[in-house]
């Protein structure tokens, strides 16, 4: 599958935040939220996972300037080394309404994948948003990125229908990922 943006973009909901399992890090890894100067690391963690040349500037306009930033709402998790390797936001917005926690940026960088930590880091996420009283979770993805769908649907997100073109771009996901089965969860709403 192309690394081409479909849209609208994918969204996946999690219908419940009970019974979330504990963040277990791989050992030497350590999980904190953000602090000043962690701009930098941002835009390095996005860079190397989605491409392109995020900077400084951009973590403040996009993360900092949104009016759901706090800091204790970015999370990384750092190497054996204290370095930033893996970053999501516990966001919300106003069109998913107060309940609803919206799950931002995930992104580890190369050098680290296979160690599950997107998920400890998303996982950490939804923690957050059990303790900010959220009762349920959404996600925006894209269709290339297979290994992060994986993830969400191992925590439990399931495709949330947003537009006539995505019952069958789940479908061919579906079949790729061999999983044809969660055709079964599709649930239809349209997003404000």
């Amino acid at each position: 599958m192309a690394e081409e943006r479909i849209m609208p973009q994918l969204v996946m909901r999690r219908a419940h935040l009970q019974g979330l399992p504990p963040v277990e890090l791989p050992a030497g890894y350590t999980l904190r939220t953000s602090r000043a100067g962690d701009g930098a690391a941002w835009a390095l963690i996005l860079n190397e996972s989605f491409g392109g040349e995020r900077t400084i500037e951009d973590f403040q306009a996009i993360m900092v300037n949104d009016p759901a930033y706090r800091a204790d709402r970015i999370f990384f998790i750092c190497d054996p080394d204290g370095y930033p390797c893996a970053t999501a936001s516990a966001y919300r917005s106003a069109g998913w309404g107060e309940q609803v926690g919206f799950v931002h940026y995930v992104a580890c960088r190369p050098a680290h994948l296979g160690k599950r930590l997107g998920l400890l880091v998303s996982l950490a996420v939804l923690h957050k948003f059990v303790e900010e009283g959220c009762s349920e979770s959404v996600l925006f993805t894209d269709d290339y990125r297979l290994p992060a769908i994986k993830t969400y649907l191992r925590l439990q997100f399931h495709p949330l229908i947003v537009h006539e073109n995505q019952p069958e771009r789940w479908r061919l996901l579906f079949d790729i990922l061999g999983q044809p089965e969660g055709m079964q969860t599709l649930e239809m709403r349209m997003v404000p």
